[in-house]
């Protein structure tokens, strides 16, 4: 008994019965697509096809996709085309399994020049919606801290020493490793430079004023948005997946006090100390390579720094930190609320979270660096 798909045509005066025999399966590959291509090339003059399924020894969807593709192929150019003697299972395969045309499309493409315009003003309505959405999240975390600061027994000190520890001492290491060979490489490229005006000791100056205005807590709010904005969005996101945040809803517990307020609390509290450590680990950094590089002693090298840098550009990297702290924990919340139910939209919330909290970190230390020079600071 052969198992390879086989088609026998039975002529008539004005019909064509086409016999279909063997294991009409993916399995048989070719031979499957050469007996599909055989049912659409009956006599010219049949009226009437019959497709008789009365031998079949086996058939899948891939074999009911090749046979109904020819009913509707034959129906097409003018025949009548019937099945015959199909067993319920195959019926129900051909039914379920059958051939469709692609449906052509409708819509037509605009313009490239109008898609772009298109794209763009997406963007910025989109950008806008984020702003209310991120700043409507911020009026319920002011009220909800308002409401909390009367009642300390209701904080959850528990929850944010834990996250305090995550974000903050977990976060020391790299955050004092990055920011040290900034340090060293902002010197050793100032000491180059400088050095063709015979200035190359101003070196010491320009790691003071950038390395603690500028440089400390620009780089640490961007690798605490990388790193502990990205965990806060993939957290709650989780949550949000799993419905446990509809499960704490259901338990009269509110996810702004139990999940965000510890978390952005802890955040605040780490982020300025974080910015301390990473301005020690530059001026460390320009150290060792002054000394390396142009043979400037730690003690001349400290003696400089402290005529070039007043307490002022010491604090000024600390009043920014806690915005900057603010605004990470807002944005990887908000988009840790936006999740929906299915591992794509938590990459997207976590990959967006990232993006949108580095750019408005840099757009942020601008707007402050613009402040502190109106004010002369």
């Amino acid at each position: 008994m052969t198992t390879t798909p086989s088609v026998t045509r039975e002529a008539a005066q004005d019909s064509v019965v086409l016999a279909l025999g063997g294991t009409w399966t993916v399995a048989s590959g070719r031979d499957l697509e050469a007996a599909g291509a055989s049912l659409i090339a009956p006599d010219n003059d049949a009226k009437r096809v019959i497709l008789d399924l009365s031998a079949l020894q086996r058939m899948d969807t891939a074999g009911a996709w090749f046979i109904d593709r020819a009913r509707v192929e034959l129906t097409a150019a003018g025949a009548t085309a019937t099945y015959r003697g199909a067993r319920s299972e195959y019926a129900t395969l051909l039914q379920d399994a059958g051939y469709h045309r692609p449906e052509a499309p409708t819509r037509v493409p605009p313009p490239h020049g109008i898609a772009l315009l298109s794209a763009v003003g997406e963007t910025v309505v989109e950008s806008g919606v984020d702003f209310i959405d991120i700043v409507d999240y911020l009026g319920e975390i002011v009220v909800m801290f308002l409401r909390l600061a009367p009642k300390p027994w209701r904080w959850r000190w528990t929850s944010m020493v834990h996250h305090l520890e995550m974000f903050g001492l977990r976060s020391v290491p790299i955050i004092m490793l990055i920011n040290f060979l900034v340090g060293a490489i902002v010197t050793q490229q100032g000491i180059f430079q400088l050095a063709r005006f015979g200035a190359s000791t101003y070196a010491v100056d320009l790691v003071g004023v950038l390395g603690l205005r500028e440089l400390g807590v620009l780089m640490t709010s961007i690798m605490i948005a990388g790193r502990t904005g990205s965990a806060i969005t993939a957290e709650i996101g989780s949550m949000k997946m799993r419905e446990e945040i509809d499960a704490l809803k259901v338990m009269a517990l509110d996810p702004l006090e139990v999940l965000i307020i510890p978390r952005l609390v802890a955040l605040v509290i780490a982020l300025p100390i974080l910015t301390f450590l990473a301005d020690m680990a530059q001026v460390g950094g320009g150290l060792i390579v002054s000394w390396l590089y142009s043979g400037v002693t730690p003690q001349s090298f400290l003696l400089r720094l402290q005529n070039a840098i007043g307490i002022n550009t010491f604090l000024v990297g600390l009043i920014k930190a806690p915005f900057m702290a603010v605004v990470i924990g807002l944005i990887a919340s908000t988009e840790g609320m936006e999740v929906r139910g299915s591992a794509e939209s938590l990459g997207r919330c976590v990959t967006s979270s990232v993006v949108k909290s580095i750019f408005m970190v840099i757009v942020m230390d601008g707007l402050f660096a613009m402040f502190f020079a109106a004010v002369a600071y």
